[in-house]
């Protein structure tokens, strides 16, 4: 009992000096450049961009290579399933060494650790010898360092704008990453129909474009205590479970994302496997994918607009419904043409419901908790996703695409429900009334 007393003292001491930063940092003046001329948003953008649309293209390549070499939805399944363990795994230690370390520095790092992993491929190609043994570290390394990334970069942005230009910020890089999810597919698509080594190569060399702008980039990534302050290591985990444990409306906005994602994370096996019973060409594929492109980019486009007109409630509730009901199109989508149609519509509004509840939680987390309690944030909205990758590919085996679209449109249906009468989310405080 008394070792529990201690760790939770530990914890509330390290809460209370996040709040005297945080207090401390209040106080200061923050110029406002608009974000046309911060010139560190445009390289963090720009560079994240290109990283993205090299990964759309190999994210395409990959089940397209496994089910080319098994012919088994299951084996696609798996691999994008053993991509996405490490963050199950790592994501809690990953978030509090990121409040830890220089988060650009393991950007850095990590991007050019991808872009070796990913160009190891093209080259066991010109060779004549990748195995499957090989697939799987690669999934497995670029998975890993996915992770150390990810939570780096999640609390990157709030040291690049203010405050107050976060929700237009998110929308903006938000759009950056739509216009990549248009030209990336379709890219990939191409390329793998001209060489399968090429998505990969691609893929290589956009990690390299992405580390190149961070080296550009002037301002630091977090601000000096998280730096300098260090606990132990599962103690400072504590913290951020801590902190989100006693934000409710955090709290619900983590396990809300985690149900509505974890159904829809294997679409992609799913359209591959709806358009090749279509007899679409992997380059036709590539197109349908870049229809989710164009449905991104009209939702950035309108996702700063919508938030400031509608409240943070309204927003939250009617991005979750349009999530679920545009999934149920899947299974009624008669050829290639209206597939991709229906991945248009369906991609409306990811990026909407993504600005809305990362702008919101990027307002209200203390800065020397951010990678902490972002990786409880994304612990529970994402560590789920090797299962559902692993589901998709079961229940495509198993029952086919369109009951497996129907199945799993079930828990996005219960969440919309549960989101429409949650009290938190509708007394929850404008973005603009935070200071």
């Amino acid at each position: 009992m008394s070792t529990m007393r201690d760790d939770s003292r530990e914890i509330e001491d390290v809460e209370q000096a996040v709040v005297q930063a945080g207090s401390a940092e209040a106080g200061g003046q923050q110029e406002i450049v608009p974000l046309w001329r911060n010139r560190d948003f445009l390289l963090l953008t720009g560079g994240q961009a290109v990283s993205l649309m090299g990964s759309q293209v190999s994210q395409l390549a990959f089940p397209l290579l496994m089910l080319a070499l098994t012919h088994s939805p299951a084996q696609a399944g798996f691999m994008a399933a053993v991509r996405g363990l490490p963050f199950a795994l790592l994501c809690l230690p990953a978030g509090a060494l990121v409040d830890r370390w220089n988060r650009k520095r393991v950007m850095i790092l990590c991007d050019t650790g991808r872009a070796l992993a990913l160009g190891s491929i093209p080259l066991a190609l010109l060779l004549g010898h990748l195995t499957f043994v090989q697939l799987y570290l690669v999934a497995l390394t670029e998975g890993t360092l996915f992770v150390f990334f990810n939570m780096a970069d999640a609390a990157s942005l709030p040291h690049i704008v203010a405050k107050r230009q976060l929700p237009d910020a998110t929308a903006q890089a938000l759009l950056a990453e739509s216009v990549s999810s248009l030209l990336g597919p379709a890219l990939g698509g191409l390329l793998y129909g001209i060489a399968t080594m090429l998505p990969f190569g691609a893929d290589a060399v956009s990690y390299a474009v992405s580390v190149f702008s961070l080296f550009f980039i002037r301002a630091e990534f977090q601000e000096e205590w998280a730096v300098t302050q260090k606990q132990n290591l599962w103690k400072e985990i504590g913290a951020g479970l801590h902190w989100l444990w006693h934000e409710p409306l955090v709290r619900f906005i983590a396990i809300l994302t985690g149900g509505i994602t974890f159904p829809v994370v294997g679409y992609g096996l799913i359209l591959i496997v709806i358009a090749q019973r279509q007899h679409a060409s992997p380059s036709t594929i590539g197109l349908i994918f870049g229809c989710g492109g164009i449905g991104s980019i009209l939702g950035a486009l309108l996702a700063g607009p919508l938030q400031r007109r509608f409240s943070f409630a309204q927003m939250l509730i009617g991005a979750t419904w349009v999530w679920a009901l545009t999934w149920l199109l899947f299974a009624i989508a008669p050829n290639p043409f209206v597939l991709g149609i229906v991945t248009a519509l369906s991609f409306i509004v990811v990026p909407i419901y993504t600005g809305t509840q990362y702008s919101y939680r990027m307002a209200v987390i203390p800065d020397a908790l951010q990678g902490r309690v972002n990786s409880v944030f994304r612990l529970i909205a994402f560590g789920t996703q090797p299962l559902g990758l692993t589901l998709t590919g079961v229940l495509l085996q198993a029952i086919g695409p369109v009951a497996t679209v129907l199945a799993l449109f079930i828990p996005q249906f219960i969440l919309s429900i549960a989101v429409t009468f949650n009290q938190h989310v509708r007394d929850a405080k404008p973005i603009s009334e935070m200071k």
